[in-house]
C-alpha cells in the first residue's frame, strides 16, 4: 500500500506539472499570438522523452491554429504561399520519415539546438526587405527550412515569422498569412508523425485532455498582455528559453 499510495502522488505531481507547463506555453500564445509549442515542448522533454511531447500537444496546437485562421475568416492568403506551403509539407514529411530511426536523446539535442536557433533568431529581429519578385524563391526555401525544422522538434514559427515580417505585410495581412500558413504546416506534420509513430494514440488522447490547461492559459495571456511590457516580456521568455534548451542538451 505505501509504493502504491507513493506511485499515485508521483503519478498525480507529474500530471499536475504537465498542465501548468501547458498554462504557460498557452500564456505565451495568449500574450504575444505565437510560442506554444516553442516553451512547452522544450519543458515536456524535460520530463519525458521529447517525442512524447510532441505528441501531447498535437491537439491543443492544431486546435489553436485553426482557431486562429478561423478568425481571420479567409483562405485566401494560402493562394500566395502556395510554394511555401508546398515545400514545407514535403520537407516535414521527409524529415519525419528519415529520421524514425533516432534515439530520445538525439531528439532532446535537436529540440534544444532547435530552440536556441529560435531564441537567436527572434532576439536579432531581422530588419532585410524581401521585394516581391523575389518570393517566387524565398518562399520555398523558407518552407523547407521550417519544414525541416518542423520535422525535428515541431517549431516552425520563428522562422516563417521572419520571413512573413521581411515582406512587410501589413497586420491584418500578416496575422491572415500566419494562421493559414500554421494550420497547412500543423496538419501534415503531425499527421506523418503519427503514421511513422514518432508517437502513438496514448500521446493524442492526453493531448485531449491538454485542452483545458490550454484555454485557461490563452485567457490568461490575453489578460495579461494588456497590463505588461511586450518588450520586457520578450526578454524574460528569451533568458528563459535560453536557459532551458541548455538544461535540455545536459539532460
Amino acid at each position: 500500500m505505501p509504493f502504491e499510495h507513493t506511485a499515485l502522488l508521483a503519478a498525480a505531481g507529474l500530471l499536475a506539472t504537465c498542465a501548468a507547463i501547458v498554462v504557460f506555453g498557452s500564456v505565451v500564445k495568449g500574450a504575444l499570438g505565437v510560442g506554444l509549442p516553442l516553451v512547452a515542448v522544450p519543458m515536456l522533454s524535460l520530463l519525458m522523452p521529447a517525442p512524447r511531447a510532441m505528441g501531447v500537444l498535437m491537439v491543443p496546437v492544431l486546435l489553436s491554429n485553426l482557431w486562429q485562421a478561423w478568425q481571420c475568416g479567409q483562405l485566401a492568403h494560402a493562394r500566395r504561399f502556395v510554394g511555401l506551403i508546398v515545400a514545407q509539407l514535403v520537407a516535414t514529411v521527409l524529415t519525419v520519415r528519415f529520421s524514425q530511426g533516432l534515439s530520445v536523446q538525439t531528439f532532446n539535442t535537436l529540440v534544444a539546438l532547435a530552440v536556441l536557433s529560435a531564441v537567436v533568431l527572434m532576439a536579432l529581429r531581422p530588419t532585410g526587405e524581401i521585394p516581391p519578385r523575389h518570393e517566387r524563391w524565398a518562399g520555398p526555401l523558407v518552407g523547407a527550412l521550417a519544414g525541416i525544422m518542423g520535422g525535428i522538434s515541431t517549431l516552425t514559427g520563428p522562422v516563417i515569422i521572419a520571413y512573413l515580417m521581411a515582406l512587410r505585410l501589413k497586420r491584418d495581412e500578416f496575422v491572415g498569412s500566419i494562421s493559414v500558413v500554421y494550420l497547412c504546416g500543423s496538419v501534415p506534420m503531425y499527421a506523418s508523425m503519427l503514421w511513422w509513430e514518432r508517437f502513438g494514440w496514448f500521446e493524442v488522447g492526453w493531448s485531449v485532455v491538454a485542452l483545458v490547461p490550454m484555454f485557461i492559459g490563452l485567457h490568461a495571456g490575453g489578460l495579461l498582455r494588456r497590463r505588461i511590457s511586450e518588450e520586457g516580456f520578450r526578454r524574460l521568455l528569451f533568458a528563459f528559453l535560453s536557459l532551458l534548451a541548455v538544461a535540455l542538451l545536459f539532460k
